[in-house]
């Protein structure tokens, strides 16, 4: 089977269609061992010369102690714009990291991907490897972290991948990240992330994620949000671009 080409979609429009996905709140992070959430909800609909709807759903939890930290996060996005689908995409993800001394940690993570219009039935991914806190206060955190990782790609329809016409693709993957998180004032913080995944079984490809958000505390439990998101896959299938990039806003809501 020749493989197929997808229709491209205009990054802007994908962006304010799937806001609020990606301009999630932090969860607080507090080191007592409580389970804490944090969950955004948005809905957009629009009839008359323009028809279209969009929902997003985002909900993230985390418990923190001394020496552990667990966080969850799931999110989903639909939108639907004069006949047309433009996002449907459905994402979970879950990490635990351990301190294995002041300095140095060891961390585990999964993630599993569905995104329609990247021709991807499912991608499922699992990492484990040690990092390091540069910097770890009230203020500021900032981690660097390095690993082995193993992703699976599913394709809903058969595309071109690594020379070969496949129905899906798995390989061994280097895990390279950094993030930190600012408090910036009472009120004001700031959160980024750098991740870079080296493909071990096709040397040259690779993928890469970066994600950066402010958030601003209109009450205790109420959170303005604005957050950019770029994801870079070398080697995505033939007729699927390889940069995805959104700007997004929202409103969160916490629950300590």
């Amino acid at each position: 089977m020749p493989p197929i080409r997808l229709p491209l979609r205009h990054a802007a429009m994908a962006a304010l269609l799937a806001a609020p996905l990606l301009a999630s709140a932090q969860v607080t992070l507090k080191p007592d061992n409580k389970w804490r959430y944090l969950f955004t909800a948005g809905a957009n609909a629009a009839t008359g010369n323009n028809e279209s709807v969009s929902l997003n759903l985002t909900g993230e939890a985390a418990r923190v102690s001394a020496i552990d930290k667990w966080t969850f996060l799931g999110q989903a996005a639909y939108a639907h714009s004069d006949g047309e689908t433009q996002t449907e995409r459905f994402a979970l993800g879950t990490q635990y990291t351990r301190d294995l001394t002041p300095v140095w940690f060891g961390f585990g993570s999964a993630d599993a991907l569905r995104d329609k219009l990247a021709n991807l039935s499912s991608r499922l991914s699992v990492a484990s490897g040690v990092g390091y806190h540069v910097i770890k206060n009230e203020q500021t955190t900032f981690d660097v972290s390095g690993g082995l990782g193993y992703s699976r790609d599913r394709f809903i329809e058969p595309t071109e991948i690594d020379g070969s016409v496949r129905d899906g693709y798995g390989r061994l993957e280097l895990v390279l990240a950094e993030e930190s998180n600012h408090k910036l004032t009472q009120t004001t913080s700031l959160r980024q992330r750098l991740a870079l995944y080296p493909n071990l079984r096709d040397t040259g490809e690779y993928r890469a994620s970066f994600d950066t958000n402010v958030t601003v505390a209109m009450t205790q439990s109420m959170n303005l949000t604005a957050g950019l998101s770029v994801r870079y896959n070398s080697d995505p299938g033939v007729g699927v671009k390889k940069t995805d990039a959104m700007f997004v806003t929202g409103v969160s809501f916490r629950f300590d």
